[in-house]
């Protein structure tokens, strides 16, 4: 190391001091492994540390002696501070060497997947003569910094070997201690030091202006979102108005709004257990879901296609409560579109279930696998009561299971008295117990591929009391292309032996080609060809003649949005 003499100003010479302190506390951490500490101190080094760290401070008399003479200390030579420096100089370049070495020394064992203990071992093998630069740091450091404001070590070279050392083995990875704080108190004369004065604690944050509290609090989690679902169809048999069979797409030669609808929801979860989701639409979509059961009694309510209130109640991992009017869990398509491999909507979904429920939903997922529901509810699509006397519920259950990421099955089962569709109010006469049973399987083949399929199996009687089933098969594919474009195709069976369902015995068929295109996101174009068919007439022409098949083709655009995100 090279000593130096160059001009300083006063912050230079506080840098200087500031970074010998920081010097003598890298050197700690090092020493606290050291095996042995060497102490190699010199005569002359003592002596010339004894000079400099005369102080100026003011004699006392002790009690019944007088005042000694004042004696100004005297001020180091020229000689002896170069020879100070030069000390310590010296051993600056001993703790620089010894520290290269380990870090070299340590650089290796890393590189060679040294482990912690292994590291701490080699520097307990290195001896550092750091102890006793630390014992004299204190006095020597202010002295210096006193009395010589115009010379200053040369420590670039120790910070270059320092850095590498830290830089390659930090303190965390080699568990050293942290070096303890400098004690100022030591730099200063005893007349001036203080004891610290007591800090008050320090006062809670005052809440943001613009932070929601309260109600609103609670309402900023409500996400919004909406959709506008149109259509254009076309029927080959050029009906006058309406298709038959047809769930939504019923118009045509029109251009139709099946859906406007806007949602508020906030979701819950354990920590935030209160939520609710509430839909409100327009369209036609609003009139078909209605039963002929609740339609003179819905006019009002027909247009909040759901409302419910949401908590998850603190059992287990967390089971959800819903009650108000809800969508059916049941089967593979639901009522919005976007969410369906296809625009139209199977038969099966038409005529084979439910569309919604009033009433209460339980849900509670046991693991990540599998999960179950249960329902207590008014019956199938019905906000008021429509049994005699109010004497029947359904009730359902519902379990979902998931044993791989590619493949899960869903098994639902709904039972309880319902009156016959034409029949309102229902009599008790004419109560009858519906059932439906409804398995719903799906596998992710890859990123790309999706197969679905159903089964549903349902029972019912008519106003007659005659007893009677239906039962559906409907299976489906999608296939992305790319990520704008998908293909989907379906093709269902639907026996109505008895008509309960369709009103004419019979057995119904689709079969769904879908060519899908998302123009911009958000915002979905499908292209679609169905043909239906049945072993009786139950289609019409232009001319009001029974046919027993109908081809349509559509177009059906659906844009969607969300203020928390696709």
């Amino acid at each position: 190391m090279i000593l130096r003499r160059i001009e300083g100003s006063g912050l230079f010479r506080r840098a200087t001091f500031n970074f010998m302190v920081g010097f003598g506390m890298l050197a700690m951490p090092i020493s606290t492994y050291a095996a042995n500490v060497i102490n190699t101190s010199d005569a002359s080094t003592n002596n010339a540390v004894a000079v400099i760290a005369k102080t100026s401070s003011k004699p006392t008399a002790e009690p019944g002696r007088p005042m000694p003479v004042k004696i100004e200390p005297r001020v180091p030579t020229s000689v002896e501070m170069a020879r100070a420096m030069e000390l310590m100089e010296e051993r600056v370049r001993q703790l620089e060497s010894q520290l290269l070495n380990i870090s070299e020394e340590v650089a290796s064992r890393i590189a060679k997947g040294a482990t912690k203990a292994e590291c701490a071992n080699a520097l307990a093998s290195q001896p550092v003569k750091a102890a006793e630069f630390q014992k004299e740091a204190p006095v020597v450091l202010p002295e210096l910094a006193a009395n010589a404001p115009r010379v200053k070590l040369s420590f670039k070279s120790f910070v270059r070997s320092a850095k590498t050392m830290f830089s390659a083995t930090p303190m965390t990875t080699l568990n050293l201690p942290a070096p303890p704080k400098p004690a100022q108190a030591q730099l200063m004369p005893v007349q001036q030091q203080q004891a610290p004065a007591a800090t008050a604690p320090a006062p809670a944050p005052a809440p943001k202006k613009d932070e929601p509290t309260g109600a609103l609090n609670f309402f900023k989690d409500v996400e919004v979102s909406g959709i506008v679902d149109g259509y254009y169809s076309y029927n080959s048999n050029k009906v006058d108005l309406f298709s038959q069979g047809r769930a939504f797409d019923v118009r045509h030669n029109a251009f139709s709004l099946q859906m406007a609808k806007i949602s508020f929801e906030r979701k819950n979860s354990k920590e935030n257990p209160i939520g609710f989701r509430v839909e409100l639409g327009v369209g036609e979509t609003v009139d078909r879901v209605i039963s002929v059961s609740d339609s003179s009694r819905n006019d009002g309510t027909k247009h909040v296609l759901q409302a419910y209130a949401s908590y998850v109640a603190p059992i287990g991992k967390g089971l959800t409560l819903d009650f108000g009017k809800f969508y059916t869990p049941i089967g593979g398509e639901v009522v919005d579109t976007k969410d369906n491999f296809n625009y139209s909507r199977a038969f099966t979904y038409w005529y084979g279930g439910p569309f919604y429920h009033m009433g209460l939903r339980a849900k509670y997922a046991i693991n990540d696998k599998v999960a179950v529901t249960g329902l207590l509810v008014n019956g199938w699509d019905n906000v008021f009561e429509n049994n005699a006397k109010g004497s029947g519920k359904s009730v359902g259950g519902q379990i979902s299971v998931s044993p791989t990421s590619k493949f899960t099955v869903v098994q639902s089962y709904l039972v309880g008295k319902e009156a016959p569709l034409a029949n309102v109010p229902a009599t008790s006469s004419r109560d009858n117990v519906r059932h439906i049973a409804d398995t719903l399987a799906t596998v992710y083949v890859n990123d790309k591929l999706t197969l679905m399929g159903e089964y549903t199996l349902g029972k019912d009687g008519d106003n007659d009391g005659k007893r009677g089933q239906w039962q559906a098969f409907a299976s489906y594919l999608r296939y992305a292309l790319n990520s704008r474009m998908a293909f989907s195709p379906r093709f269902e069976v639907f026996k109505d032996r008895e008509g309960l369902r369709t009103g004419l015995g019979q057995t119904l068929k689709d079969l769904t080609l879908t060519h899908e295109i998302k123009l911009v996101d958000n915002f979905i174009t499908r292209f679609e060809y169905r043909r239906d068919f049945s072993d009786r007439n139950f289609f019409t022409n232009s001319g009001g003649a029974a046919r027993n098949s109908q081809n349509t083709f559509i177009i059906g655009l659906s844009y969607f949005f969300t203020t928390k995100g696709q």
